[in-house]
């Protein structure tokens, strides 16, 4: 820490000083960037390190020093601190890093990470955020596009379960509007539906919006985990005759256990023929829509009210990366969200202020999650995007044919996306007849 001369007093307060050593900083920065770079960047590709060097809790407390003190660490022990944490931590890009719905490392998502981590800016208004306020409008075009909508609107938000909270509350908003000023008192009993296969978050934003999870009706799905039409329509014929209002579906396009679509046209039909918000939580399969050949799984997604997609899951944009996109473009999220911040979103601005979005999101700061898909999709192409959900869907479908030839492995069912599902039967269960008997000892086995 510096110290100016003429220092200026006020209430004891040095203002002019103390001020941080900015050469000192520099080169923490420099030397920071260098382990990452050595440490994750140069060795994302190399199986022969480990994909996480576990260490129990109360271990690796001691390992890594987590006391603040009163007195700051030098920058020696700091560049220490982040060596030992990127050794213990997971490494996400490792080849053998296998997670449930993401993995890998791509340069150009991390370069714009870097970017916008170093101008830390905050996606609310155009005045204080223009390049990623562009960005983001230019990204939600396109994605709108590949919906299949003519026009529509949208906002990059924190994960895929708050797309979903988003999306709930829109739709209850455009049943009822008056619920922004009155809240829930005097509202009928509002009811969802979702498939039995549906995402938990679901059932957090039932729980959040104070619509309450026992009003979520889950339809049953079918052996491959996809909504049942008919049993749909029955569901909405039986909350109607209990006196309920029935006014949202939400549909799954890629579940998290068993990949399954659920059948968006049929859907559709239902909902248009209730006068029902159809919401699909296409999350996780929402990027088959960049390819040709599987876009098809994801048929009827154009007659979707609204659309939660994650690039961060099998396009690789990194984490986070999740838009909400509406086919309305009258610009029911401003309505809906809006509390008018006469402090930010003044209406008199030298700009067009239809460029400040932030009064459509239930955020007020907002990272600008857009421009790290954006850079990427810049640099791959839509070809190359193309291309990594293909390959994925590809490498799901090689897996399972190598799991029919392993002797101890069961297919639980053809992947239809890029979900695998099998079993291991251990040694002493392979020769068993399947009963009640071997699945009791088999769940304890996996």
């Amino acid at each position: 820490m510096l110290q100016k001369k003429n220092a200026v007093l006020v209430d004891g307060v040095v203002l002019n000083g103390p001020i941080t050593d900015s050469k000192a900083g520099e080169k923490f920065v420099e030397e920071a960037c260098k382990i990452i770079m050595e440490e994750v960047i140069q060795k994302a590709n190399d199986v022969t390190e480990k994909v996480c060097e576990w260490r129990a809790p109360e271990t690796l407390k001691t390992i890594l020093d987590l006391e603040m003190r009163d007195t700051g660490e030098s920058h020696q022990k700091l560049l220490q601190l982040c060596q030992d944490v990127i050794q213990y931590s997971v490494k996400t890009s490792h080849p053998r890093f296998f997670n449930q719905l993401y993995a890998g490392m791509d340069y150009y998502s991390l370069v714009a990470r870097f970017i916008t981590e170093a101008l830390n800016p905050s996606v609310y208004t155009y005045e204080v955020s223009p390049v990623f306020l562009l960005v983001e409008e230019a990204v939600i075009k396109k994605m709108i596009e590949f919906i299949g909508w003519k026009e529509g609107d949208g906002i990059f938000n924190p994960g895929g379960s708050v797309s979903n909270i988003y999306a709930m509350n829109l739709a209850r908003y455009k049943f009822c509007p008056e619920i922004k000023e009155k809240g829930l008192s005097g509202l009928p009993r509002l009811v969802l539906f979702a498939s039995e296969e549906c995402h938990y978050s679901m059932k957090k934003a039932a729980s959040f919006l104070g619509i309450g999870t026992e009003n979520i009706y889950f339809i049953k799905t079918d052996e491959r985990g996809k909504m049942i039409p008919e049993e749909l329509e029955k569901q909405v014929q039986r909350a109607r005759k209990e006196g309920s209002a029935p006014f949202l579906v939400c549909a799954t396009a890629g579940t998290t256990v068993l990949g399954a679509f659920d059948p968006l046209d049929k859907i559709a039909n239902i909902c248009e023929k209730h006068g029902l918000w159809l919401h699909v939580d296409a999350s996780w399969g929402g990027s088959a829509l960049i390819s040709k050949k599987h876009c098809k799984l994801l048929h009827g997604i154009h007659r979707a009210d609204s659309v939660a997609w994650n690039p961060h899951k099998m396009l690789m944009a990194g984490i986070q990366c999740c838009a909400l996109l509406v086919k309305d473009n009258s610009g029911l999220l401003k309505k809906c969200y809006s509390a008018k911040a006469a402090y930010l979103f003044q209406q008199d601005k030298f700009y067009d202020v239809s460029y400040d979005t932030g009064d459509k999101s239930i955020q007020c700061s907002r990272r600008p999650d857009a421009f790290k898909f954006w850079l990427m999709w810049k640099a791959l192409g839509t070809a190359g995007l193309e291309e990594r959900v293909n390959r994925a869907l590809a490498l799901a479908r090689y897996l399972a044919e190598e799991i029919k030839k392993r002797e101890g492995f069961q297919l639980l069912l053809e992947p239809e996306y890029a979900n695998v599902c099998f079993w291991y039967i251990p040694p002493s269960l392979r020769k068993a007849e399947e009963g009640p008997e071997f699945w009791q000892k088999l769940h304890l086995v996996s």
